[in-house]
């Protein structure tokens, strides 16, 4: 037995996913999941710093910290919960809150948040962080790094699959069924970021539960196309965005752009079959062979946006990974648990087909654990 903890906080702000991870004898088992809720002062500090991109240094020093103590609570309650003592871990991969990614800079960079040396000295165990920044020095996009995670768990050598991880942006991996050519991956764009954001703008929770309230919206197809013209969806891959790109700004201002009169709840539907087109799109461009569709994050879900997913793309199987034997909320974390798997044991853990870096290098950082012998 070989475990080791995933730490996945994402662009939604939904929780702090803890995964507990069996990975021995080629194969990976989850012991044990939970989401954990951010206190409303952090989730607000986050929010502030993601959406505005500015902070004093004092602050961002401080939420650094903060968040820090948050996972390594999350990480000691769930081992509470489970009778795992932190000495039974070998290590714990913690992706870190992002809060600013920009490969396009004249030095490309990737700012995750949540302090490694904290949750190492806290839970006495070691720690791999800043995973993202090692590939982006080799000319990658530092995103998405889940594909070699997807490859390992997921691969099926009877068909092509593609695995869509729909959280605030959304992401896809082929996988072929031939192991010898490359897994491709990339962000398509948008996941649930705008949906929520604007959700948020109208009532009072963070996101619209299984997509009632786009239920009964309508799709607007010229505000659509509108979208769909951002140069993002355009973009040869590798490509990846965040938060910086899609959000409510970036709305508002195609929303003044189009200049017609339309329903919020509407908006909300567009804004649906925005992620769902923008998805359907890159599967059929880089993906056309695969039989199935995998489905995993928060948009799972989403009744309404499944369906609409399934109409897209009629000719193929849409499911969400609970039919490959993991639950889509938790397949993220146990992925940064892989991850940090790998950096232990000096593996690689980019692919460069997916991230368009040089060559495939180790990842992140490592902080020893006090603990450690």
């Amino acid at each position: 037995m070989a475990l080791f903890i995933g730490v996945m906080s994402g662009t939604s702000l939904d929780g702090i996913d803890i995964a507990i991870v069996d990975i021995s004898n080629n194969k990976i088992q989850l012991r044990a999941a939970e989401t954990f809720p951010f206190s409303k002062s952090l989730r607000d500090d986050l929010f502030t710093l993601i959406n505005t991109g500015r902070a004093h240094l004092q602050q961002l020093g401080q939420v650094d910290i903060a968040l820090g103590h948050a996972y390594s609570d999350a990480i000691l309650q769930l081992l509470s919960e489970t009778n795992i003592k932190p000495s039974e871990i070998n290590a714990i991969g913690c992706h870190g809150q992002t809060i600013f990614h920009a490969p396009e800079a004249a030095y490309p960079f990737s700012m995750q948040i949540g302090n490694a040396s904290v949750v190492a000295e806290l839970t006495g165990i070691t720690t791999v962080a800043d995973f993202r920044q090692r590939d982006m020095v080799l000319g990658g996009q530092g995103a998405p790094l889940v594909p070699a995670f997807h490859k390992a768990m997921f691969h099926n050598a009877d068909e092509d699959t593609v695995i869509a991880n729909i959280g605030g942006i959304s992401n896809i991996t082929i996988l072929p069924a031939d192991s010898h050519k490359p897994t491709l991956g990339f962000d398509t764009g948008p996941g649930n970021i705008l949906m929520d954001q604007w959700y948020q703008q109208h009532h009072k929770a963070l996101y619209d539960e299984n997509g009632q309230w786009a239920r009964d919206g309508q799709v607007d197809d010229e505000l659509l196309s509108l979208l769909l013209m951002d140069p993002f969806f355009l973009q040869d891959v590798p490509k990846s965005t965040g938060r910086e790109h899609f959000n409510l700004t970036w709305l508002t201002n195609k929303l003044v752009e189009f200049d017609t009169p339309i329903k919020a709840q509407s908006i909300q539907k567009t804004l649906l079959q925005l992620t769902v087109r923008s998805i359907a799109n890159a599967v059929k461009t880089y993906a056309a062979t695969s039989g199935s569709l995998f489905v995993c994050g928060g948009g799972a879900h989403n009744a309404v946006l499944m369906q609409a997913l399934q109409d897209e793309l009629s000719d193929m199987n849409v499911h969400n990974t609970a039919d490959l034997g993991l639950a889509p909320d938790w397949v993220e974390a146990c992925a940064f648990a892989w991850l940090g798997m790998q950096t232990i044991n000096h593996q690689s853990g980019n692919l460069p087909a997916v991230t368009g870096a040089s060559k495939p290098t180790i990842l992140g950082g490592i902080y020893s654990s006090s603990e450690a012998s």
